[in-house]
Formats: C-alpha cells, sequence, structure tokens
C-alpha cells in the first residue's frame, strides 16, 4: 500500500542525499528473528543505498553501539555529502480535537491544550517522519527489538503515535496484528491498512482496555510527552497480556562525544539544557531515557533488556552508512531547532519569540562544525509481564 506520508519522507530524504530511498520497504522475516536487524554477507553486488555495501550497514549497526569511528575530513564537503541537508483517521475522532490552539506562529494540539509542548503542523510532521527515515537507517529496517511472534495474532498499541508513520508500517509487516495507534493530535493519514485503527486519547488517562490485553506496547521518541513514567509503566503491565512485552525507543537529547571535540559551553548543550529546564518548568522530565529501564523494573517488569546506540549528529563518522545516518539526525535535530525550543523556552522559561531566534542562530552554527564529533545516546528497552 502506497501511503501520502512515505512520499513526504522520501522526499525529505531525496533533499539530504539525492538518492532514492530503501527505507520504506518492510519483508516479512522467514528464517530470522523479526526483532533483529537483516544482515547479508558483503559481495561485489551487496549494496544499499548510495553504494554503501550490506557489511557497512552491519559495522554501522555494531558501531552505533560499541563506538563510532571519526573520519579525518575537516568539512562536510569533504564528506561527499552537501554541507546543509536540512532545508483523517478513524470515526471515533472527537471533532473538537481538530480545533487547534496556535502559538507564536506554530500550531498545537487543543486536545488537553498545553500537555505537550511541541507543535502539530505540517512542518513538524514531515520532521517526524524524516525521523521515522533515520531510525530505520539506524536500525537497518528494524521497527522492533522485542522477540514478537510474526505468525501470533498479535494485539499492539503505539503511545503517542504521532504521523503513525511506525504504526502503518508495524501493521504492513504484521497482517495479522490488530494494531492502535492513540496520540492527542488527529494527524494521521486516512489510508491506513486494514488492520490499524488511529484514535485520539491520553495513555497517561486511564486505559480503555480490558486488563491483559494487549500483546505489545511500543512507544517511540515520546520523553517530551509524559509527566509520569513511573505511572504509564504501572498501567502498562495491567493492560499487558501474560507474557507479553513493551518496548520503549528514546534519545537522552544532550549532544555528547568521547573525543573531547565537544566544548563544555557549545551552544547545542545550552540550547538542549534550556528545552530540558523549560520543560521541566512545566511538568515535563525530558531526559527520562537513561532511567526507564529501572522504571520498567520497578513496576514489575521482568528479562528487562536495555541497548545504548550512539547517533550521531552531522557527517562526521568514517563509516558511509552512519554518515548518513548523522545527516538525516542532523537535519531532523535542525529543522526542529525552533519547533522544540518554542514552547519550554516561552512557557517554561518566559523567553520571547525573539529572544529564541537571535540564541537559534548560534546554534545553528554550532550544528555545522565539522570539528565536533557529537552523538546523542538513542535507548532501546523491552521488558516482559511476568507469566
Amino acid at each position: 500500500m502506497a501511503h501520502q506520508h512515505h512520499a513526504d519522507a522520501h522526499s525529505l530524504h531525496d533533499s539530504l542525499l539525492d538518492q532514492p530511498s530503501e527505507h520504506h520497504v518492510h519483508q516479512k522475516r522467514s528464517s530470522q528473528s523479526p526483532t533483529q536487524p537483516k544482515r547479508t554477507e558483503s559481495t561485489a553486488s551487496a549494496t544499499g543505498v548510495s553504494g554503501i555495501t550490506t557489511q557497512e550497514q552491519a559495522d554501522a549497526f555494531e558501531q552505533a553501539e560499541d563506538g563510532i569511528e571519526a573520519n579525518d575530513y575537516t568539512s562536510d564537503d569533504e564528506s561527499g555529502y552537501e554541507s546543509d541537508g536540512a532545508s483523517s483517521t478513524s470515526a471515533s475522532l472527537a471533532s473538537s480535537a481538530r480545533n487547534f490552539i496556535y502559538e507564536n506562529g506554530r500550531r498545537y494540539h487543543s486536545f488537553r491544550e498545553g500537555t505537550y509542548s511541541f507543535p502539530n503542523d505540517d512542518s513538524e510532521q514531515d520532521r517526524e517522519d524524516l525521523k521515522h527515515a533515520m531510525y530505520l537507517k539506524l536500525f537497518n529496517g528494524a521497527l522492533h527489538f522485542a522477540p514478537l511472534d510474526p505468525d501470533k495474532n498479535i494485539t499492539a498499541i503505539d503511545l503517542g503515535t504521532g504521523t503513525g508513520i511506525w504504526a502503518i508500517d508495524f501493521a504492513d509487516l504484521y497482517p495479522n496484528a490488530n494494531v492502535l495507534g492513540i496520540d492527542l493530535s488527529p494527524i494521521q493519514t486516512e489510508w491506513v491498512p486494514a488492520n490499524l485503527k488511529f484514535m485520539v486519547d491520553d495513555a497517561e488517562d486511564e486505559w480503555l482496555h480490558p486488563r491483559n490485553h494487549f500483546d505489545y506496547i511500543h512507544t517511540r521518541h515520546t520523553v517530551q510527552g509524559f509527566r509520569n513514567w513511573p505511572k504509564l509503566f504501572e498501567r502498562a503491565l495491567r493492560h499487558l497480556k501474560p507474557g507479553a512485552w513493551m518496548e520503549c525507543q528514546e534519545i537522552d537529547h544532550m549532544p555528547m562525544c568521547h573525543d573531547g571535540t565537544l566544548a563544555d559551553d557549545d551552544a547545542m548543550l545550552r540550547y538542549w539544557q534550556m528545552v530540558t529546564d523549560g520543560l521541566s518548568n512545566v511538568g515535563v522530565p525530558f531526559r527520562t531515557a537513561p532511567h526507564i529501564r529501572r522504571y520498567m523494573e520497578e513496576a514489575g517488569f521482568v528479562n528487562v533488556t536495555e541497548r545504548v546506540f550512539y547517533t550521531p549528529i552531522g557527517p562526521w563518522p568514517k563509516n558511509k552508512h552512519l554518515r548518513e545516518v548523522g545527516l538525516y539526525w542532523r537535519a531532523v535535530l535542525m529543522e526542529g531547532l525552533e519547533a522544540i525550543a518554542l514552547g519550554p523556552m516561552t512557557r517554561g522559561l518566559g523567553w520571547s519569540k525573539e529572544e529564541i531566534a537571535v540564541f537559534l542562530a548560534a546554534v545553528r552554527k554550532a550544528y555545522v562544525e565539522p570539528s565536533t564529533h557529537s552523538f546523542m545516546p538513542f535507548y532501546i528497552i523491552h521488558g516482559q509481564k511476568p507469566e
């Protein structure tokens, strides 16, 4: 099935690399676990997008966990890429949820107004879909890491589904599954697989579903949306079937480096600290990702597994596959500079839109500094409800 948001993500990909994208093609894995990226031995003909061999893809996946090797070029131009690549739903949706709120020139959700501090307008939706393409590239196409049975009629829910792009791909990958995506904003496409439904709901409210109902609960990039993670995990555990899984895929939004190239006063660090402080002042614990494993274990999950992947910012890695991941991620971050900052810094810190605009000039410059080998850690955590 061709979906409109896939086309939008492809156009964003092409603007970065001027290459055809392969990131939204998923095949059901028959001889291999669906929880791991598909790997192929490198041969002369085994190449992926932009001439990257499958061995390079495998190496990239390993480096993302173990440590990324930096290239020795001194500018984006030397990397082989241009220097700046960044340039409805089911009838259950209440019509009032479409009466959006406008603030500082951006559009925000109206259902549970103020709960979520980032916009939901078209440019933000495009950024979310580009983010999905980046995740698929980083994980070599894997949508999940929890050990799901592809032959089982899975009942799954995607909390904070956003544009619904992950839920659509998951429903396509598991045609026997029943998939529900919920979000505060009714921004999802109407053209979805028959086994997928969307609805407007707040995952931090009491759930309408019975206990012991879901086989799989998923979150991705939702650290800016939830205020009480321990309570969320307690609720999720009640609604999972015995032996079922919950998986969280969340980034810790604070640039880091392993080689001392990121200065303590770097504008990127100041930016993300201000966003973190602003969200904290409105009740959102933004840097939750490193604590999710502990929260899940304290809630009663067992067999909790945590993996951390280094997501490069910019095309500084030596590995070509990770270079492209870095371009994607930098584009996502730069295109979202204002969108991410406006809510937390105006609502939480009392800044004006004009003050933010002046500050962002320095942040943009920092993002394209080629000598800085920065990354953000991406946490994949999944745990199981006891049998």
